[in-house]
């Protein structure tokens, strides 16, 4: 297990970094893909639950929410907020039509996937654009890889106290909180390097903002890994796809990324202005 993700993440990690330093297109590329594969394994996911979520809306409109990160003509007045309710409304209410019996609840998570995903994928997109987009974000990602690998690591090692017995079996408080001290000492050390570089401007990144980034994320950024566990402890699936070996699916893989961008991205708005 361990060896499968060392070897996938050596692998996407680099090509990843290479697409946010690129920027533009090829940027929006790549979290269009994502958040696209992440969104078919979303659908999936509750029709293994014998739920019956609209499979076409949820990937449409996730990827047409985080694309509006990137072309906000895309969302005039906020009509892309509307549009996939509606849409999803009229789907449902055909399919109760035609004999589907949770059609509500099949709604409720139709709506919930375009949201939770493509709400999130247009924050990806949007925080490479604000001024020292390029550092905000790679602050982000070293935030949430160093808070991962470490509790990983320090968990087994040394974890013994349960973190959410029901969630996630395996994650311990030694780990979280090795996860946490790890992600404000590196993040800390990459701003602190930025200010050596002399990269200055507004709301850039020193070494006391990068500590409170590493901070911040090492604290809440475990509620996204959690979050998907939840969904799958209820449906009874170890992994929502199998895509990233020792990782399972894009769904699995992106949990922690889920509220540690956008909370970068929150913060770096904060100190801009």
């Amino acid at each position: 297990m361990l060896r499968e993700r060392l070897i996938v993440s050596f692998t996407v990690l680099p090509v990843v970094l290479v697409m946010i330093v690129l920027g533009g297109y090829f940027y929006l590329g790549t979290v269009l893909l994502a958040f696209g594969l992440a969104a078919w394994e979303y659908g999936r996911l509750f029709r293994n639950a014998a739920l019956r979520p609209a499979l076409p809306l949820v990937i449409g409109g996730v990827l047409l929410l985080a694309a509006a990160g990137h072309f906000p003509a895309f969302n005039p007045h906020g009509v892309l907020l509307a549009v996939p309710v509606l849409a999803a409304l009229t789907w449902h209410l055909l399919d109760f039509e035609r004999g589907a019996t949770t059609s509500a609840i099949d709604f409720c998570v139709t709506v919930a996937g375009i949201f939770y995903l493509g709400g999130l994928g247009g924050i990806f997109v949007a925080l490479r654009q604000i001024p020292q987009g390029l550092w905000w974000l790679l602050a982000g990602v070293m935030a949430v890889n160093l808070a991962d690998a470490a509790a990983y690591i320090v968990g087994r090692r040394w974890g013994k106290h349960k973190l959410a017995p029901r969630l996630s079996p395996n994650k311990t408080w030694e780990g979280y909180a090795g996860g946490v001290v790890v992600s404000v000492i590196g993040v800390g050390l990459f701003g602190l390097i930025l200010q050596f570089l002399g990269v200055s401007g507004e709301g850039s990144l020193t070494w006391l903002i990068g500590a409170l980034l590493g901070l911040l994320v090492g604290v809440l950024a475990p509620l996204g890994d959690l979050g998907v566990s939840m969904f799958k402890r209820q449906i009874g699936v170890k992994d929502t796809g199998t895509l990233l070996p020792g990782h399972g699916g894009m769904f699995d893989r992106m949990d922690s990324w889920l509220v540690a961008l956008p909370l970068t991205y929150f913060l770096a708005l904060l100190l801009q202005h």
